[in-house]
């Protein structure tokens, strides 16, 4: 569940060496949702609990829409052990990850894996009792028509669940010893202006589409001690933000960036003692009357 989780969008046609740039942004990617995963596993138990309040019933068929690398995927087939699971996504990448996370975690027999590009046409997947959407609801290039079609999926009473991330998580101290105090704030500005990950409020888009009875909530973490994951998850994170905000952010800023990176200085996110991995999500649940 990470700002930019992947893109749906359509590509134009890649040379060779521009398919292979694109398979390793990909699978860098990947690694960070899987390092999100693993430091945020009781975050998303603490999700999916709520989703089973929101249920009528236990669900027999889960869709997780723009799945990534079975992040949520994973978490549901836990909650949900009767349930019989289907990842859909249109990178070849991430639904190899999808299939290796379901084979070492014992759900390859519950789990399908369904390429698609979902711009394109909602593919066939028969009727569906949960439709989770984490992180990929704002990548659509027509969200009010993907919502129809996830409505039509649903049978009668269904749910579905739709997650935003507010702004990329925070691990750093304001005053990080080097560089002016501020540096994750001025990068969360950063990243307003640039519009990344913006989406909306999804309540009046649920209700459009035919939903009903929809309720949010926000769920906030906090993890202290930081868990020995999270360093890597930092590093994965703030390059991220170094790459994509490089116009946006002061030379300063960018100098403090490239210290917190570096794999061997001291100051480097990979060896501080002082991380705290913090941040905020934003669910919507809605019912297919």
């Amino acid at each position: 569940m990470t700002p930019h989780r992947h893109d749906q969008h359509p590509h134009h046609h890649k040379q060779p060496e521009e398919h292979q740039e694109h398979r390793d942004h990909e699978a860098g990617l990947a690694d960070l949702l899987d390092l999100d995963a693993e430091v945020l596993g009781p975050f998303l138990d603490e999700v999916t609990g709520w989703v089973r309040g929101q249920t009528r019933a236990a669900p027999r068929a889960i869709v997780d829409v723009g799945a990534g690398t079975g992040t949520g995927t994973a978490a549901l087939a836990r909650r949900f052990p009767g349930a019989r699971l289907v990842a859909v996504d249109r990178s070849p990448v991430m639904l190899d990850r999808v299939a290796a996370t379901a084979r070492t975690q014992g759900l390859a027999e519950r789990l399908r894996v369904v390429p698609a590009d979902l711009d394109v046409a909602w593919p066939e997947i028969g009727a569906v009792d949960l439709a989770w959407l984490a992180s990929s609801l704002h990548h659509a290039q027509d969200p009010d028509r993907l919502l129809r079609d996830l409505h039509g999926a649903l049978r009668p009473g269904g749910l579905l669940v739709v997650i935003e991330m507010d702004g990329m998580p925070r691990f750093l101290p304001d005053d990080l010893g080097i560089g002016r105090p501020g540096l994750e704030a001025r990068g969360k500005e950063a990243m307003a202006r640039a519009r990344w990950n913006a989406y909306p409020n999804w309540r009046p888009h649920l209700e459009r589409a035919g939903f009903a009875d929809v309720a949010e909530r926000a769920f906030t973490f906090d993890i202290h001690p930081a868990p020995p994951a999270a360093h890597r998850y930092a590093h994965g994170v703030l390059r991220t933000l170094r790459h994509g905000l490089a116009d946006q952010l002061a030379a300063d800023d960018l100098d403090t960036l490239d210290r917190l990176l570096a794999v061997d200085a001291p100051e480097s996110v990979l060896h501080r003692d002082d991380l705290i991995v913090r941040g905020r999500r934003i669910a919507w649940a809605a019912r297919r009357p």
